[in-house]
């Protein structure tokens, strides 16, 4: 069951607040730098402004991407406070405690007693309105003319890599040349709102936000799960409010919205 403000967060607010002889506001007033996977931005923005009524210090500053465009980001010393990122690979990327062998370059971003499993997607199909090509499972993808996939660096085009391999359709596809790759999931979703492409493969929240058909989920056993990790970065300048922030996005409030648009939250 998901908790209400848990005591940790309760704590890092009452350290965030204005103390006896301190003017209040403009002094202790906080800005949190928050990287986030591009399929997050709509769930986010939400809930910043509902945080605004927990922590009117705290100004929370988004930038949405690809996973694989933020870990790079990070990496090239971009200032960022809390990571969140669609699949686990760009985090273990980050952190020097990871045990997948994916941080082939060394790298110690995470704090790691920060780290926590956020939310669980799932992986659809979706055609433009009307779906012209007729397409009604995974397997039809084969028979398309075009199909709009995330590319090797954004989470849902390894997820998708993995699905047409598992259903013997990745050679095919790339050899007939009818992939055309996104550099985000809202790329995808572009172009399969503009019809530009006969389907597309997007998170399941993203049929909720651009208002997509889903004609079909990923069958089950084709793909790793599609989990969300989040942690505080250890070139934060701001701690407790970070740490703070990621309890709030773990608490029964932040869980609504989220679940509102389709996202699984982690028990």
């Amino acid at each position: 069951m998901r908790r209400k403000m848990p005591l940790v967060l309760t704590l890092a607010l009452m350290l965030a607040l204005p103390v006896c002889g301190r003017r209040p506001a403009e002094e202790t007033a906080v800005e949190l730098t928050v990287f986030a996977a591009a399929s997050m931005t709509e769930t986010l923005t939400e809930i910043s402004e509902d945080y605004k009524s927990v922590a009117p210090n705290i100004t929370l500053v988004f930038n949405f991407a690809s996973s694989g465009d933020l870990k790079t980001q990070i990496q090239e010393g971009a200032h960022c406070d809390l990571f969140i990122s669609a699949a686990q690979k760009q985090m273990n990327q980050l952190d020097a405690a990871e045990t997948a062998g994916q941080n082939t370059e060394g790298l110690d971003f995470v704090l790691s007693d920060t780290r926590v499993d956020l939310l669980e997607n799932r992986v659809a199909l979706v055609v433009p309105e009307g779906n012209p090509a007729n397409v009604q499972s995974f397997e039809d993808v084969g028979r398309v003319s075009l199909v709009a996939l995330g590319n090797s660096d954004v989470p849902v085009g390894q997820y998708s890599e993995e699905i047409f391999t598992a259903l013997g359709l990745w050679g095919q596809l790339n050899r007939e040349h009818k992939i055309t790759f996104g550099t985000s999931v809202k790329e995808v979703t572009a172009q399969v709102s503009e019809a530009a492409v006969d389907c597309g493969i997007v998170y399941g929240t993203d049929v909720c936000s651009a208002g997509l058909e889903a004609v079909a989920y990923a069958p089950e056993g084709t793909h790793s799960p599609v989990i969300y990790p989040a942690a505080v970065l250890n070139i934060t300048r701001h701690k407790a409010e970070a740490r703070a922030f990621l309890e709030y996005l773990q608490s029964d409030e932040a869980g609504a919205v989220f679940e509102a648009v389709g996202f699984s939250v982690v028990k």
